[in-house]
């Protein structure tokens, strides 16, 4: 079997186990809805007053995209690592063709598929329930697919150090919370002490690049954050494999 093939047979079989949890599948899609529904709709922004959620519409675009990007890897394939571990799974795929950075790429290219779609209903719906003004740009596909590819990185690095599925979940959302809210998403760095080094969250760089790209419209900084965004996708990848465990 080609090494293409390879990674088609996971990436199938991944997103036939993720459709089969239906638990997982609403809230992958209806999560970040309940979001804007709370923070655009019923909070609602009003720019230049001072505080949180003050700014216009469109800033929390970023933070709305990045719930999804951010969970839903993190916590998937942290999961699916411990279950495979728990399944003594890997022990049996030490035995097939199939190499350990095929698998999390498998994985990876399921979740951005499936974060491609939810991104994009967020997008619609934004636009939908609040005022915010959106510029198109295509720079925001390999924002998403870069940010999913990340954070499955991320989450195969929990997976492999945390003792349970249990574990996982609690590190994933220990990790998650944090960084969802301090990397320029929703909360503006004025509201935040100067000596917190927010450049340190690789969240960071996709919230301020797709809010170049789509709020401020500023090409150059949206580039240059995607192309550190790239650099650490690639890091926490090759890291993300390599600590995937050969046996059980």
């Amino acid at each position: 079997m080609s090494r293409l093939r390879r990674v088609r047979s996971e990436a199938v079989a991944a997103g036939k186990s993720f459709l089969r949890r239906r638990t997982a599948v609403f809230f992958t899609f209806f999560f970040p809805a309940i979001i804007i529904l709370i923070f655009g709709a019923l909070v609602q922004t009003a720019g230049g007053s001072g505080g949180l959620f003050t700014e216009p519409a469109g800033y929390y675009v970023p933070g709305y995209l990045a719930v999804v990007v951010l969970f839903t890897p993190l916590s998937r394939v942290g999961s699916e690592v411990a279950r495979h571990r728990d399944g003594n799974r890997f022990e049996k795929l030490a035995t097939t063709p199939l190499r350990r950075w095929e698998w999390l790429l498998g994985q990876t290219l399921v979740n951005v598929a499936v974060i491609g779609l939810a991104a994009a209903g967020i997008l619609v719906l934004v636009t939908l329930v609040t005022d915010a003004a959106i510029r198109p740009s295509v720079l925001l596909v390999p924002f998403v697919a870069l940010g999913v590819a990340l954070f499955c990185g991320f989450g195969a690095i929990l997976g492999r150090v945390a003792d349970s599925q249990d574990g996982v979940v609690a590190a994933s959302n220990g990790v998650a919370l944090p960084l969802l809210f301090l990397s320029e998403t929703f909360v503006p760095p004025s509201l935040l002490p100067d000596w917190l080094p927010l450049g340190v969250s690789p969240l960071t760089y996709f919230s301020r690049g797709v809010r170049a790209a789509t709020y401020t419209g500023d090409a150059r900084a949206a580039v240059v954050n995607l192309s550190v965004l790239a650099v650490l996708a690639v890091g926490f990848f090759v890291v993300g494999a390599f600590l995937l465990p050969r046996t059980d």
